[in-house]
């Protein structure tokens, strides 16, 4: 039996030896993943068992620009990707002050009455400043976000196309694993960038304002024309004139254009969502698209169509952020903009020379 002496001689050896000392921390570090992996899949858990509060942390997470969060990113995604694409999917955009999310909540509140789980991905501005974001969308649906059977999520914009923010797809994606099989995505503004959106639902409403000096736009192509239906918000009492003459020409306008690939006529509704008046008309109108579009196999087309618009934007993203984070680049780069500015070389010229460099 060892003495004392020796216990205290084996115990001093112990911690003067650098390889038990690399062993004892590479057991923490394991230790730690192990508890850090049992976190994530509870997050995923309780994603799919529909907690919301597990479904805005892990947003959160996804919405991280860290490379320390990547990994677990990954993995919440990959697990939640059998359980998604079972929704419907509705992008609503117009310009500020038509009344979105007036229009949003009283639809959401019409769906969740008929037992359907909505949720709602707000898009906010992001000021081009401060790159702040107000993320007032819970309190302009005060009714809808307290609705159990509702999710309302605001998120900025940041410098997104369009205004839809960076992780909004994969959102979408954790709002379906978890459940909610209507789901509204609203954007910033009309322009057209807003291809973003339309890239990424299987339908497409424009809300627009009766007397605002715009509806002569209908001739042009653009938003409009990518548009599944027209809404005419705000057509109530002394707009309800100018509401129904809007109609008339936006409907004229809409003839102007060639046919759609998968056979629906786009529509004109008139609304008022402040009163609650014309809802339950738009979502017949939409429950008549989705009848159709699947009817024809145009739904499962353009879902297709939407995943590989998704998997080039990814790649294009991917290629744009290892260019400028290049070392040879960020030496290169003031040089170069100093060289255009002086006129010694042409942008085109510029461009070349850089990814030239940044293979090198």
């Amino acid at each position: 039996m060892p003495s004392s002496k020796n216990k205290k001689s084996a115990l001093q050896e112990t911690k003067s030896d650098p390889g038990l000392n690399l062993s004892q921390s590479s057991a923490e570090k394991i230790k730690a993943l192990r508890r850090k992996s049992k976190d994530i899949q509870k997050l995923i858990q309780g994603i799919l068992s529909g907690n919301k509060t597990d479904l805005s942390q892990a947003i959160t997470l996804i919405e991280s620009q860290s490379k320390r969060h990547a990994e677990d990113i990954k993995t919440i995604i990959s697990t939640c990707l059998p359980y998604s694409n079972k929704s419907l999917r509705v992008g609503i955009t117009g310009v500020p002050g038509v009344g979105k999310s007036t229009f949003i909540e009283q639809l959401g509140l019409l769906l969740v009455s008929k037992g359907h789980k909505v949720a709602v991905l707000a898009v906010d501005p992001s000021s081009s400043v401060t790159r702040g974001s107000i993320l007032g969308d819970k309190t302009r649906m005060e009714k809808l976000v307290q609705h159990p059977m509702a999710y309302i999520r605001p998120t900025a914009s940041g410098e997104s196309l369009g205004g839809v923010a960076r992780k909004t797809r994969e959102s979408i994606l954790l709002c379906e694993a978890a459940g909610f099989d209507i789901l509204l995505i609203e954007t910033v503004g009309v322009g057209q960038s807003e291809t973003a959106v339309h890239s990424m639902t299987d339908f497409f409403l424009l809300l627009k304002l009766a007397g605002a000096g715009d509806e002569l736009q209908g001739i042009k192509r653009g938003i409009i024309e990518m548009a599944d239906a027209i809404v005419i918000n705000k057509a109530d009492g002394d707009n309800i004139k100018a509401a129904k003459k809007a109609k008339v020409e936006f409907n004229r306008a809409l003839h102007m254009y060639p046919s759609k690939s998968n056979g629906w006529t786009p529509k004109v509704k008139l609304a008022s969502a402040l009163n609650n008046e014309g809802i339950e008309n738009i979502w017949n109108m939409l429950s008549d698209y989705f009848t159709t579009a699947k009817t024809n196999g145009f739904f499962e087309e353009k879902r297709a169509g939407q995943n590989k618009f998704w998997l080039t934007q990814s790649i294009e993203d991917s290629l744009k952020k290892d260019f400028y984070q290049n070392e040879n680049i960020k030496t290169e780069f003031p040089k170069i903009l100093e060289k255009i500015h002086n006129q010694e070389m042409s942008p085109f010229e510029a461009a070349e020379y850089l990814l030239d460099k940044a293979k090198s």
